[in-house]
């Protein structure tokens, strides 16, 4: 009945779901434990009609005019700059860190000697990450990448991951560097954008093809039997001779053999207020003092036009499978050890040439939105498309 059964409706499901049904005219199953498709994408209007990403905020930025044109084909966008600011020392001020961030904390005299050293070491445009501005031995530049270590980067990262930022890899510290510059958006990539009615709306177009067929609902477990051995699948006692294309937790997919790997999960505290706006851009970090990262504001994210607006707290949290209230993995936990386990899960994967994985609990690594479309994008090229 099926040649493709998809195990996830995120991202690299539903695209990979959709280049199967429309370029292979193959038919697919794609099944999703959630009553939901689009993954920790889903967004939905809420009981005050204000539209809200359901599992915290989700912001499309790439340099990949490829993933782009790709995603044009189901949505039309709306230009978006993403601003954040932090509060430091009792004020707002731009992050990531940059040249404005010096002007508003420090004192002229010292703001501008700061400004020289940074540009006089680094260049104008330049990004550094903060672990490696800790290393320079000039006196100011150490005062200052002391004072965004300690000010900005320390607390807000070991709230978001529960240890100190040295014992994470570079992948992920590397990922907020001080700007070198005045550009006080968040992201500089060429496409910024969101997609005009939501990102639901791009996972129904994605889905939306007769090939494709789509259990919500449902845990796959119930559906397919998966031999741990041989890699034979049955799908409801009948043999299933085609590719299965896995999306979930790799450790939970082989039953844990190596032992579990680690995630973090977060909690989402959700108001609305009786205003027209709460904050004065979509997102503020809160490093230092409170128990939540950020909290971002719907509205100013999606330019929804009400009378009211709702905002979300991020509270971080350690991953517990048994835990209703924490047992959903948003990122990979990347720790030396921890790699070192999930290659073991790798090396176990390539023997069956039937099963591929793919996305960010998969392969166990980082993805933003593009690069999972890309990912998904380049599996097909390069597995499917013979």
């Amino acid at each position: 009945m099926y040649d493709y059964i998809i195990i996830g409706a995120g991202f690299a499901g539903s695209v990979l779901a959709e280049r199967i049904a429309s370029q292979l005219d193959k038919k697919v199953l794609v099944i999703d434990k959630r009553k939901h498709i689009g993954g920790n994408c889903y967004d939905h209007f809420d009981k005050h009609g204000i539209l809200i990403h359901k599992y915290g905020p989700h912001l499309f930025h790439t340099d990949n005019k490829m993933v782009f044109d790709y995603l044009s084909q189901f949505t039309n966008w709306l230009n978006y700059h993403h601003k954040v600011l932090a509060y430091i020392d009792g004020q707002n001020i731009p992050i990531p860190f940059n040249l404005n961030s010096i002007r508003l904390l420090f004192p002229d005299y010292q703001a501008s000697l700061l400004e020289e050293k940074l540009i006089a070491k680094f260049g104008y445009g330049k990004k550094v990450p903060i672990l490696d501005l800790l290393k320079e031995d000039d006196r100011d530049l150490k005062f200052l990448s002391n004072f965004i270590y300690e000010k900005v980067f320390a607390s807000y990262t070991s709230k978001q991951w529960g240890c100190k930022p040295e014992d994470i890899s570079p992948e992920v510290t590397a990922r907020v560097p001080v700007h070198i510059s005045k550009d006080d958006r968040y992201f500089q990539d060429r496409y910024q954008v969101i997609p005009e009615h939501g990102y639901t709306k791009i996972f129904e177009h994605l889905l939306d093809h007769n090939n494709i067929s789509l259990l919500l609902q449902t845990d796959y477990k119930e559906l397919l039997d998966i031999c741990p051995e041989s890699g034979k699948i049955k799908l409801l006692d009948s043999h299933f001779n085609g590719q299965l294309i896995y999306t979930g937790m790799i450790d939970e997919f082989f039953d844990f053999k190596f032992g579990p790997l680690p995630y973090r999960s977060l909690q989402f505290s959700l108001t609305n207020f009786a205003k027209k706006s709460y904050q004065q851009v979509t997102t503020v970090n809160y490093p230092n003092d409170y128990d939540f990262t950020r909290i971002t504001e719907f509205k100013k994210l999606t330019g929804q036009q009400a009378d009211t607006t709702t905002i979300v707290k991020e509270f971080p949290q350690d991953y517990e499978p048994n835990d209703p209230q924490k047992n959903i993995p948003y990122y990979p936990f990347f720790k030396d050890e921890n790699i070192k386990k999930y290659e073991k899960y790798k090396q176990h994967s390539l023997q069956f040439k039937n099963i591929s994985l793919v996305g960010r609990l998969a392969e166990f690594r980082y993805y933003d939105m593009d690069d999972i479309v890309e990912r998904a994008l380049n599996v097909f090229q390069s597995e499917f498309l013979k």
